[in-house]
């Protein structure tokens, strides 16, 4: 059984830092590009960043510079490191694992992040 299990979400001043994880079990993570998407309320979901096998990493032009998205493969999990947060990246963030082609793609249930004074 596949499982993706977001954590580290919560309520944050502006300009304050979160640090996301996504533990993974049920695939081979090492093998699988990881990827960070959020939704907000009204607005469809969108890419916040993606690390591949490989460790090359492509982040959403907004938040480039104050993001980071690392993953441990002996852990089994991804991280979104968020720093500078604004109210503009308030949204429920999801986990998404994408194997080699597409060939099966899986999301987490999301976590909330909420930046607010």
């Amino acid at each position: 059984q596949v499982q993706l299990v977001e954590s580290g979400g919560g309520l944050v001043q502006p300009g304050g830092s979160l640090r996301l994880s996504c533990a993974s079990s049920g695939i081979p993570f090492n093998l699988y590009t990881m990827g960070w998407y959020r939704q907000a309320p009204g607005k469809q979901r969108e890419l916040v960043a993606t690390i591949t096998s490989g460790r090359n990493t492509n982040y959403e032009e907004s938040v480039k510079g104050r993001f980071t998205i690392s993953r441990d493969n002996a852990k089994n999990t991804v991280y979104l490191q968020m720093n500078s947060l604004t109210s503009e990246d308030t949204a429920v963030y999801y986990c998404k694992g994408e194997s080699p082609w597409a060939k099966y793609i899986y999301w987490g249930q999301g976590t909330q992040v909420t930046v607010s004074s």
